[in-house]
Parts: structure tokens; sequence; C-alpha cells
């Protein structure tokens, strides 16, 4: 069915007239839908969250990166049809999964999102059909928990009545340099037919970059964030040294940057964050773990980057001491940003959080200021800072704590304000470092 359906198939791709769904419409899922309609495919959303979809159908945008004006262009386009029921996936001739793949609490990969996903597809899938998973996950996930699954449910065979192809996401939140339509897609199927299918649909978007098997793809993401995790493990242990010696690493990191081959800036911070770095990387030493191999760069970077924000709070607490003769216990703590990383609102896995748990557990009083993250909500994946509101950044109010984390660098913040008012503020960072002359006695940096 595949092969005979191969150049019809291609022809459609290239004339736009390919059905795409995409189930899962967060952080990959809404600007790899925005990219197919653009170009001119009908497109399916999917997702549970209904929450989502009425926004969506209201030309509202859920991602503070992600301008409503790009929903309202996509929904006047008439070519995008976003629903709850999983009975429009039936139509469509590519369906394409972008849903989380976290860890369990037992460090092991979670595939539930995965599995549910081929469980809604398999009663509706047709022949002809290609599907494709672009979340994060362990060699060997499509061909041998994807492909049983659909195949079982559905009475079609893989790789013959339908196609199975793996591309792994590349989103990077808040990069005004990279989009979806810009950033290459890496595309891995286990026959030529499936992988000329996939290459053709990606390849309308951006640049597809074939490789010769799932398993090959997979591993190709993990390989990106594993390169990630040692260096950024790296770099935050050469600060550790560094500090003892006086050395500031931020200044010899931006001087060895200057070398124009064989080298790579990566900088230190409180912790790792996002839905990437922490988890992926340990997808592979588990499956490594089931071969009986040792993953231990993997392993070494992880106990290194996990043990970052307590070395913050350490860092805090000297400093509580030394300046102001307190304990942690008691003391009023900012932290200034909420999400992962500079200038977006995620704050999936943000070391922000550790942050003020490990704080909160010293017997602490704890606030936050983040200015695109106005207020946590529910937060049923971080029920410990569950209807948290942030701050205003007044001076009034800034007066009452004894120092501030600055936890994530988001450009908008008034951080002279903040140095200016309060006894001290540790910078894991660097964003201060325009105010160093003038402030050094009040920054302490980790």
């Amino acid at each position: 069915v595949i092969e005979a359906r191969l150049a019809s198939w291609i022809r459609r791709g290239e004339h736009k007239e390919l059905v795409v769904a995409i189930i899962g419409l967060g952080y990959v899922g809404l600007p790899l839908m925005e990219a197919f309609v653009k170009v001119g495919f009908k497109v399916v959303g999917f997702d549970v969250d209904e929450t989502k979809i009425s926004a969506i159908k209201d030309n509202t945008s859920y991602i503070k990166h992600i301008a409503h004006e790009r929903i309202r262009a996509v929904n006047e386009t008439g070519r995008l049809h976003v629903t709850t029921d999983s009975a429009a996936l039936v139509e469509a001739d590519a369906i394409l999964l972008c849903v989380p793949t976290p860890l369990s609490k037992y460090h092991e990969p979670d595939l539930s999102y995965v599995i549910k996903c081929c469980e809604v597809i398999a009663p509706n899938l047709r022949k002809g059909q290609l599907i494709a998973l672009e979340s994060t996950t362990w060699p060997g996930t499509s061909e041998e928990v994807m492909c049983p699954i659909l195949e079982r449910l559905s009475g079609l065979k893989a790789h013959t009545d339908f196609a199975i192809a793996y591309s792994p996401e590349r989103e990077d939140p808040g990069n005004q340099n990279f989009s979806t339509s810009n950033i290459p897609k890496v595309v891995g199927a286990n026959t030529d037919a499936e992988r000329l299918m996939a290459t053709n649909l990606y390849g309308q978007i951006t640049r597809a970059v074939p490789v010769r098997d799932l398993k090959t793809a997979e591993a190709v993401k993990l390989v990106e964030n594993i390169y990630r995790l040692v260096n950024i493990g790296l770099v935050n242990e050469l600060n550790h040294v560094f500090k003892h010696m006086d050395i500031d690493v931020w200044e010899v990191v931006e001087a060895a940057k200057t070398k124009p081959f064989g080298f790579a800036p990566f900088y230190p911070g409180p912790g790792l964050g996002g839905h990437c770095i922490p988890i992926d990387p340990f997808y592979l030493s588990w499956k490594a773990r089931g071969l009986n191999l040792p993953t231990r760069f993997i392993e070494l970077a992880g106990e290194i980057t996990r043990d970052l924000p307590r070395r913050v709070i350490e860092a805090v607490a000297d400093a509580l001491s030394v300046r102001l003769q307190k304990a942690v216990t008691g003391a009023r703590v900012l932290v200034v940003g909420l999400a992962y990383k500079g200038n977006i609102d995620d704050m999936r896995e943000s070391p922000s959080i550790t942050l003020i748990e490990l704080l909160r557990d010293r017997g602490a009083i704890v606030d936050y200021f983040d200015p695109f993250i106005p207020e946590t909500g529910a937060s049923l994946d971080h029920p410990e800072i569950a209807n948290m509101t942030s701050i205003c950044l007044e001076a009034d109010n800034l007066a009452v704590y004894d120092c501030a984390i600055i936890a994530t660098d988001h450009d908008v913040v008034d951080y002279e304000r903040i140095v200016r008012t309060l006894p001290f503020v540790v910078d894991t960072r660097n964003a201060l470092k325009h105010l160093q002359a003038r402030y050094a006695k009040k920054i302490v940096k980790t």
C-alpha cells in the first residue's frame, strides 16, 4: 500500500493537498501547526485540553512568545480545524505526535502520553496514513512501542499498510533567530518509501535531513541534548573550581569563544530547566542499563547539574550569615525569574522551583518576581508553587526582602532597582555584569 501510493503522496504533498493532523498543541505542536498552515496545508489540531482549543478558536495565544496575531492569521486562512474529538483524525493523511515524554519518579522514561496517543489513533487508522513521533524518547520506541499498539488495535501492518517515521522536535522558545520554518528537520524511517513520504512532507516547511532508520533519528535528538548536558555540567564544575582561584568563569568563556573553531560556549547557572536537557539524556542511560552498558558521562553530568540549586542556597546562607548575621530560617528571599530561561513563560522543570522548595525547607519566606508569569495558578505539575503571584517590582515591595536570587535573566527586568534596594543579590546568570563596577559589594556571584 505504501509503495503503491508513494507517487501520489509526493504529488499531493508538493501541491499542499495532504491533510496534516497534529496531536498536542503545546510549545512544539502549536508552532508546527502554524508552519504547515502558512505554507498551504489543511491542518487538524488535536488536544485533550479544551482551554487550548477554545483559546485558538478565539484567536488567543497561550504561549507568551507566540503573539495573538499569529493565531489569528492561521485561523483567517480557513485551513485550520482544532478539536478535542479524536474522530477528526480519520481525515488526516499524516498524524504528527507532539506530546510530553517525561521521566517517572523513579527516573525512568514515562511513555504514557505516547501510548495513549497510539490508542486514540488506532481505531481511526487507515491505509496510506503516515504516523510520525516528534517527542524525545529512547532509540527503539517507534518500532518497539508504537508499532505493536497501532497494529494490534487497527489490524493494519506497519511499514506496509501505514507508514511510521520519527522527526525530533527542535524548538527553542524565545529564540528570535530560529523558528520551525528555518530549523532543519531530521527524519528517520525504516523503509525508503516511508522515508520519502516523511521527508517530502517535512520538506514543505523546512529543510529535511533524512537518516537511515527510526532508531537513528531517535538517537539524534538524544545526542543533541546529551551534548548540552555534558557541557553544562562541565562549565558548572569549572565555575566551582575557578571561584576558589578568584577567576571569573564568565570572563573565561567570553574570551575562549573568540576562538573561531573547536569551541562552543556554555554558561553556568542555578540548574537545568525546560523539557529537554533535564530529562532526555536519561532516556539513553535507562536504555543502556538494559543492555548492561555504562553511561558515565551522562550520569556524572546529571549529578553535577542536580546539585546546582543546593550550591545556590548555600551561597545565600553564607551571604545572609556574613552580611546580615541572619540564618536562612525566617529570612525573606525574592526569587527573580520563575521561567526556566530568559524571555519566555515556560516554567517546566525550572530550577527556580527547586530553589523555592529548598528555601522553604530551610524556613525562609519566599516570593518570586517574573514579568512573564504573573501567577502560577493551580500548577498541577508543581503543587509546591501552586497559587503563587508575582510581586510588583516597586521599591516599597522590595524593601521587605533580605536578599534576591536572580535565577532567570529576563531582558525586561529593572535589575538596578533590585540591587540598589536590597542588602545583596545572588546572581546565578551574570545578569548584573553591567552593574558590577557600581554595586560590587552587593553582588554575590555563584
